[in-house]
């Protein structure tokens, strides 16, 4: 097997083996050389060619979001690693592992007039857990004027062959613990870590043995057990309590135990909200929030306002709880994460520093008895009539981005995961109830629209069943690139929702039918996905009135030779009117 010439490229390829980093997403350049060389030499590794920067970080961003491990992403020096930056800061309030390993020059080379090279170190300084600046392997350094054998290391300490090791050896040990830290941080912290790895020229060069063996380092994982102290009061609060909220975010699937989402289910003073992406079903849960609280009155806010509101997972979605919990605040708003808790809703009182289902399994057990309440009871009540109003709205409203959504999630195959863009597309999945048998993913970090196809794409190269897309038509073409990719598996399938703009902003409060509007906010188009389908192999069908949607629904799953997309197109002037007709009618 060949291995790249240089040491420090060596260490950085074994260490990632040595942590089981498998997949290696690598952006085309001369100067990250050895790293390709190495990784694609090797084949321990499953390596992913992607010429387009942001398109590549997004794809790595989606196979580390399925495997919940992390994936390394390889460029060469300047502004390529740039381009990861989306990416870096969806992973970095998503959770999700990600390893930036950037080439660079060395450092005298870096601020002199030299192309393709820009200050690396620290670049993502804002938005990074670690960043590991890898020093440049000694038999590297500049040499002296007039020397054409040795390193100016070397002159400056006359030959001295024991002292030049010491240093090469003690050099050689900080990048490996470096290196460890990045690593290690990415694994059991779960979010993006950068190593910038200096390369002096020749960048080709190949071995066939190893020239070293760097340590491996590890950390203790286990999960932090919840302080007695504070297991106690929480106790004692919790007891006393009549009204408790449970608010899930962002969650990965199966990250609680059954049996803990059953208790929580049994007890009349609990309410759980779930979103479209808390991947936790239950049937005396409450989905589709926005559903039940939309139509509230001030009276009703303030008897569903609780007494404590527990919350756990990323991002909330929904606008409308965030604005209600702000509004009507808790007496207490304790956080569920081993890492991070945010203010959301400015009353943040207890940061509960290990995962949720090992709180639950710490905390759930030892609650001795229930508060009498109808908290729950009366919210059910609620919920079942907002689903009754919803159906009947259903079968009312004509050929329309809101029924589009409708018939597309209840066509889902079981058992598959379902990739959402942001923006319309995730908002709509709020107002429905989707089969607990799929998965469901959303980059919520950030909640940008212009990497969710690569995401998708990503994430259903790493995925054993099969994965739908389901997105708008601003976002799919924002990122068209993502289809730029050798990668994509027979069975992903992609569902543009065309309704030849930004759609949601004809929702929000703004001058609607002004040519200043449609230009600037809605950004009216009449593209479609056709051409970028035949470019990149993929089969399209289209759609425009529900009989032919559930045509194409009907066959759109089945096995194929090639990738398919679906677009829909559906009128942009009635969609608004629909979507705020139905929270009137709810009501």
């Amino acid at each position: 097997m060949s291995y790249p010439k240089i040491p420090l490229a060596q260490t950085v390829i074994q260490l990632c083996k040595a942590k089981n980093i498998k997949h290696i997403v690598l952006s085309p350049g001369s100067r990250n050389a050895p790293l390709t060389i190495g990784f694609t030499h090797d084949p321990f590794f499953t390596c992913y060619s992607i010429v387009d920067e942001r398109s590549a970080a997004f794809f790595a961003l989606g196979i580390a979001q399925n495997t919940q491990h992390p994936t390394a992403l390889v460029c060469t020096s300047g502004s390529a690693l740039l381009n990861y930056y989306p990416a870096v800061a969806e992973a970095f309030y998503s959770d999700v592992p990600l390893v930036v390993i950037s080439a660079d020059r060395p450092k005298h080379l870096v601020g002199i007039g030299d192309g393709q090279t820009i200050n690396q170190k620290d670049v993502y300084k804002n938005h990074i857990l670690y960043s590991a600046n890898l020093k440049l392997d000694i038999k590297n350094l500049p040499k002296t004027s007039g020397d054409d054998d040795e390193p100016a290391i070397i002159k400056s300490i006359e030959n001295k062959l024991e002292r030049f090791l010491g240093i090469k050896q003690a050099l050689q040990e900080e990048n490996e613990e470096e290196i460890n830290l990045a690593l290690n941080t990415a694994i059991h912290k779960l979010g993006p870590v950068h190593i910038n790895v200096p390369f002096d020229e020749p960048l080709y060069e190949t071995v066939k043995e190893l020239s070293v063996n760097p340590k491996v380092i590890t950390v203790d994982a286990s999960p932090k057990k919840v302080d007695s102290v504070d297991l106690k009061l929480c106790l004692e609060d919790w007891s006393d309590a009549s009204r408790k909220m449970i608010l899930v975010g962002v969650n990965p699937p199966n990250e609680i135990e059954q049996k803990w989402l059953d208790e929580l289910a049994n007890d009349n003073s609990v309410i759980v909200f779930t979103e479209t992406t808390s991947n936790l079903h239950h049937k005396e849960f409450f989905p589709s929030i926005d559903k039940i609280i939309a139509p509230l009155t001030d009276a009703e806010f303030t008897e569903l306002q609780p007494d404590i509101l527990l919350t756990f997972g990323g991002m909330v979605v929904s606008k409308k709880v965030k604005a209600f919990l702000r509004n009507y605040k808790p007496k207490q708003h304790w956080h569920i994460d081993s890492k991070k808790a945010n203010d959301t809703f400015f009353c943040l009182e207890k940061h509960i520093e290990t995962t949720p289902n090992e709180f639950f399994s710490e905390f759930l057990p030892k609650i001795t008895h229930f508060k009498k309440s109808n908290y729950k009871s009366v919210w059910k009540a609620v919920k079942q009539k907002r689903n009754d109003l919803h159906k009947a709205y259903l079968a009312e409203i004509p050929f329309s981005d809101f029924k589009v959504f409708d018939t597309v999630f209840k066509a889902l195959p079981k058992q598959t995961a379902l990739q959402i863009g942001n923006s319309s597309a995730i908002r709509y999945s709020q107002l429905f109830n989707i089969s607990k048998s799929l998965q469901v993913f959303c980059n919520r970090g950030t909640s940008g629209i212009d990497g969710s196809t690569s995401t998708a794409i990503g994430f259903a190269v790493a995925n054993k069943n099969q994965t739908t897309f389901v997105t708008g038509d601003l976002s799919f073409l924002y990122d068209n690139n993502a289809l730029w990719n050798n990668y994509i598996p027979k069975d992903f399938r992609i569902i543009v929702v065309n309704n030849g703009g930004g759609g949601i902003f004809r929702i929000l409060p703004g001058h609607k039918n002004t040519e200043n509007f449609d230009q600037y906010f809605e950004t009216k188009h009449n593209l479609t996905a056709k051409q970028l389908c035949e470019m990149h192999g993929l089969d399209y069908k289209t759609a425009h009135d529900q009989t032919q949607l559930n045509e194409q629904l009907s066959t759109f799953f089945n096995a194929s030779k090639q990738p398919m997309l679906l677009e829909v197109f559906t009128p942009s002037t009635v969609n608004d009117e629909i979507l705020l007709n139905y929270f009137s009618y709810i009501k």
